[in-house]
Formats: structure tokens, C-alpha cells, sequence
């Protein structure tokens, strides 16, 4: 790989800045019941950006940290996922899955095949496929998800805890009313209504 900038895109709880930091320099983010050990280099990312996917997401097995489902993404779903992109070194992304694994950070990922390919497997856990979604600005932009489709495995609730930073996410990323968070949110599971998730984030804006 010529650049050694990627960006990361994240479409969960990391598209909360305040969060995603704990990935980083180290740190608890509110709402969650783990320290991560932050990365190699503490530095904030050099960008940031609002952006959609073609794809879907969904919820799948029991998070530790959220007690309740996590989000996965399948690029084969209908529609579009908005995300949230963090340009950030190789090293930093590859502790960033390290850390999703509950792996120590420091060890570098060989990302070549990946960028070839557009998807590579790095092992049978839930957050070690990756998956190019592109260029932009010269560099490559990549996440990482689950080795099944959202079809090959049992969807789960999400927790009230979790549903609260996915919004905050997409209201800090995109700027969208509780109640168009509301509506994405519970499009894209079955144990929530909108009207629920809506009570979850607050009263709708005026």
C-alpha cells in the first residue's frame, strides 16, 4: 500500500467523537463498562466525515460492553448506511481492530490484500473481515465487520445504552432530527419501534 493514511469508517458507537477518542489516546467512553487501552499513536484524526454507503446495518450477538446486540454491516442489504469516516495511520486502524477484538494493540495489518481484493478475512471473530468501501483523497477507506451476511445469523436487541450512542453519533456526524434517527434506528432492528428509540434519545426538536 502507497499511503499510510486510511480512513476508517465506522457505522456504530464509534461514529461518537467522544468515543471513538477512547479507541485512541486510551479511556472508558460513557456508557460502556471497558477501559480501552488506546493506540500506539494518540493522535486525533487528521479528518472527519459524513458519509453514506451502499449497504445496511443490522444486530447481531451479545456485546460484553453493551449487554445487548452490536451492529454489523452488510454491504449486500438494501439502501444505504450512513457512516462516519476518520482519517487515521495504518497503525492507529490496525489497533482499532485489535482493540474491537479485545486484543491488546501493536501489532501492524498487512492491508494490501484487502485493498486488492476488496474484502479480506483476518480470522473467524466478529469484527475481523475487512472490507474497502474505496478512495477518496488518495487514500483508502476501510472498516471492518462480522464473517457472515446479516441473513446467516440471529438478529438481537440492541440495548437502551446502545441505541443512545449510535444517536448521538449520527446527530453529531449528520445533523439528523431524533426523529429521522428514531426512524433509521428502528428500520434496522425488530425489538425497537420508533417511537421507543425516539423516547430513548429525548423529545423530538421543535
Amino acid at each position: 500500500m502507497s499511503s499510510r493514511l486510511v480512513w476508517y469508517v465506522s457505522y456504530g458507537s464509534n461514529m461518537h467523537a467522544q468515543r471513538f477518542a477512547c479507541y485512541l489516546a486510551g479511556g472508558t467512553p460513557v456508557g460502556a463498562t471497558r477501559r480501552y487501552p488506546g493506540c500506539r499513536d494518540t493522535g486525533p484524526p487528521l479528518d472527519s466525515r459524513a458519509w453514506e454507503v451502499p449497504g445496511g446495518i443490522y444486530f447481531a450477538t451479545e456485546s460484553p460492553v453493551w449487554l445487548g446486540g452490536r451492529a454489523f454491516y452488510d454491504p449486500a442489504l438494501p439502501g444505504v448506511a450512513a457512516v462516519r469516516a476518520y482519517l487515521v495511520t495504518t497503525a492507529q486502524f490496525a489497533d482499532v481492530v485489535a482493540q474491537e477484538m479485545y486484543r491488546d494493540p501493536g501489532a501492524d495489518l498487512d492491508l494490501t490484500a484487502v485493498v486488492a481484493a476488496g474484502r479480506h478475512v483476518l480470522g473467524p471473530g466478529r469484527y475481523e473481515t475487512l472490507l474497502h468501501l474505496g478512495e477518496h483523497d488518495g487514500h483508502p477507506a476501510l472498516t471492518f465487520t462480522a464473517p457472515w451476511s446479516a441473513a446467516e445469523v440471529e438478529h438481537t436487541k440492541p440495548s437502551a445504552d446502545y441505541l443512545r450512542m449510535l444517536a448521538t453519533g449520527l446527530a453529531e456526524t449528520h445533523g439528523w432530527t431524533a426523529e429521522r434517527i428514531a426512524d433509521h434506528l428502528a428500520g434496522r432492528t425488530p425489538f425497537w419501534s420508533a417511537a421507543e428509540v425516539a423516547a430513548l434519545i429525548g423529545p423530538p426538536e421543535p
